[in-house]
């Protein structure tokens, strides 16, 4: 249960968030800031992105970054407990992963892994803010709605297929879950216009039915239905709000789907088109069928796809308890699929120049709740100083001091290690710390944009990275 303050801070972000939503609304076309013709954008080393987004606080010492392990014993005391899972060996003989997660172990010599990204202390509201900042690179509130990575790359680099949308979200419901208004807060365009904004689709074996008009809807018919949806959409109730430039950006994102249910693209959609024995690799549940969608999508002309196992507060990676056990479950639903991912597309010669990033809002840690000194409330449902049952195990409290993204294809060196944790609780990164900007400005070289790019936005710039001041790894560079 939130308490009293928790709940008001909650309360006062959304109202600043949605501010921010209706003010971009208002806002005219964005324009490339006055000092941006002195920016030289980078060669790109990738054409497409996907990210795998682990909602919910992935514990980097249970998966990429294993310490002391002790198995389950009634009695132990918890403080010296850092990995509730042994270590396993990788096709990178310096490079260790944990138990469970054997398939991508086999494929660590195709990419880089970071394991020394830092956040910094948010305070107590830690998921809706730091999902909002990995996302967009800006800690909310804002008085402009910041728009995500991936319509960043829409925006600047355009569609690598102009019948595909640039810009997909795979697996996150926006409607039914908690802390939906947050959710819908970064994953939008921001001030970019709608047609710049994610198409979403929560059900992967469900997304043919978005490319296809509704049973017994004739062509001519669904093209009458298509002209006065345009005609609604200039009569809508918050015209008046409106600018010209977002009225006819949400045209434009019309008439782009339009196309597509036109197009032979479409049937990238459909997974029964997949021969069957790739879909029973990939089908551990709907982040599996995510990530062969994504896959897919990408063959087509995608530039740039999310797929996450998505963010449910208190759910799936959230484990504020019965963390090992969850955890376990989990990487029987990402560890094929994620490394079949990276198979497939370095058969298909595609890896070469699609970044594949795996990451997460954060780590955990069962003692500490943010970093060493944080005021952040401690949000545990597994409080105890000895273990006395299962759900005390497994690393529970947010923790924001070090943890892991890996990174494959796009440029990246292979079977390298990049950064290190201490091997002792506070698990704080100790070897080369990479911000949220570094990593975004590393993601954006990666494709190709400046991370210095900016847009004139209230009269002033708004940068890829915030400020303007993200400075890409290159260390990770091949």
């Amino acid at each position: 249960m939130m308490t009293l303050e928790e709940k008001i801070s909650r309360r006062d972000l959304l109202k600043k968030l949605s501010a921010a939503s209706l003010g971009a609304l208002a806002m005219g076309a964005p324009r490339a800031w006055a000092n941006s013709e002195a920016v030289k954008q980078p060669s790109a080393k990738a054409d497409s992105c996907i990210l795998i987004w682990l909602a919910g606080g992935m514990a980097a010492p249970d998966t990429f970054d294993p310490k002391r392990y002790l198995p389950f014993e009634k009695g132990l005391e918890v403080e010296k407990i850092l990995s509730t899972f042994p270590a396993i060996d990788t096709a990178v003989d310096n490079i260790k992963i944990t138990k469970g997660m054997e398939q991508i172990a086999k494929v660590m010599d195709r990419g880089t892994l970071i394991r020394s990204a830092v956040q910094p202390d948010l305070g107590h509201i830690l998921h809706s803010r730091h999902q909002y900042h990995w996302h967009t690179g800006y800690v909310p509130p804002l008085t402009v709605a910041a728009p995500h990575i991936g319509a960043w790359m829409a925006k600047v680099l355009g569609p690598k297929n102009p019948v595909v949308p640039p810009f997909i979200n795979i697996g996150q419901r926006l409607e039914g879950v908690g802390e939906k208004e947050e959710l819908k807060a970064f994953t939008t365009a921001g001030f970019f216009g709608t047609e710049y904004g994610p198409m979403n689709l929560p059900y992967p074996k469900d997304a043919v039915r978005s490319v296809q008009p509704p049973k017994g809807m004739e062509p001519g018919r669904f093209a009458n239905r298509y002209r006065h949806y345009r005609q609604l959409i200039d009569k809508n109730p918050n015209r008046e709000w409106m600018s010209d430039y977002q009225q006819e950006s949400m045209l434009r994102s019309m008439d782009a789907a339009h196309r597509l249910l036109q197009s032979k693209e479409k049937h990238a959609f459909d997974l029964t088109l997949e021969p069957m024995e790739s879909r029973e690799i990939y089908d551990t549940g709907r982040f599996g069928r995510g990530c062969l969608l994504a896959r897919r999508l990408v063959e087509s002309g995608a530039r740039f796809v999310e797929v996450t196992t998505e963010y449910i507060p208190f759910i799936h990676w959230d484990t504020h308890e019965n963390g090992h056990t969850t955890v376990k479950r989990l990487k029987q639903e990402i560890d094929r699929p994620i490394a079949q991912l990276v198979l497939d597309l370095e058969a298909k010669g595609l890896l070469d120049r699609t970044l594949v990033i795996i990451a997460s809002e954060f780590s955990r840690d069962m003692m500490i709740e943010g970093v060493p000194g944080s005021n952040a409330k401690d949000q545990s449902r597994a409080k105890t100083e000895k273990l006395a049952e299962m759900k005390h195990y497994g690393l529970h409290r947010h923790f924001t001091g070090g943890t892991s993204v890996a990174l494959f294809g796009g440029g990246v060196k292979k079977g390298f290690l990049y950064g290190k944790t201490a091997d002792e609780r506070p698990l704080l990164a100790v070897e080369n710390p990479v911000s949220v900007e570094d990593l975004h400005a590393t993601i954006f070289t990666a494709m190709g944009v400046s991370p210095k790019t900016a847009y004139d936005v209230e009269k002033r710039p708004f940068f890829a990275t915030k400020d303007g001041h993200g400075k890409p790894v290159t260390e990770i560079f091949a």
